[in-house]
C-alpha cells in the first residue's frame, strides 16, 4: 500500500490483481485499486476532480481525468474517511500509476 498526506489529506491506494477478469494468453491484465481518503484537517473537503496516469510495463500510458470519483464528488468532514473501489485493465501483469485529486475547502466557502 502506498500513502502520501498533503495539506492533512493523507491518500492510501492498494491494489488488487483480478484473475477471474483477466486473459492473460490474451495480454489482459485486470487490477482493482481501493483509495481510502483521511480528512485529518479541521476544515470539511470536497473531491472535484481527479486525474490520473496509467502505464503498463510496455510503457503504454492511459491518462483517465474527470469529474469526482466513481459518479461522486463526495464531502469529507474532519475526522472522516471515504474509500471507494475502482479499477483498470493492462496489457502486462505489471504497471504503475499516479495522480492528483482537486479539493476544495468548504470552510473558506463560510462567510
Amino acid at each position: 500500500m502506498k500513502t502520501a498526506t498533503t495539506h492533512d489529506i493523507r491518500i492510501s491506494v492498494e491494489s488488487i490483481y483480478q484473475p477471474m477478469y483477466s486473459k492473460p494468453v490474451k495480454g489482459e491484465y485486470v487490477f482493482a485499486y481501493r483509495i481510502t481518503i483521511e480528512n485529518l484537517g479541521s476544515y470539511a473537503v470536497q473531491l472535484l476532480r481527479r486525474h490520473w496516469h496509467i502505464w503498463d510495463s510496455n510503457s503504454i500510458m492511459r491518462e483517465v481525468e474527470g469529474e469526482g470519483v466513481v459518479g461522486e464528488q463526495p464531502i469529507i468532514e474532519p475526522g472522516e474517511t471515504h474509500q471507494y473501489v475502482s479499477g483498470s485493465p493492462l496489457n502486462t501483469d505489471m504497471g504503475y500509476m499516479y495522480g492528483t485529486f482537486l479539493m476544495k475547502n468548504l470552510d473558506s466557502l463560510k462567510e
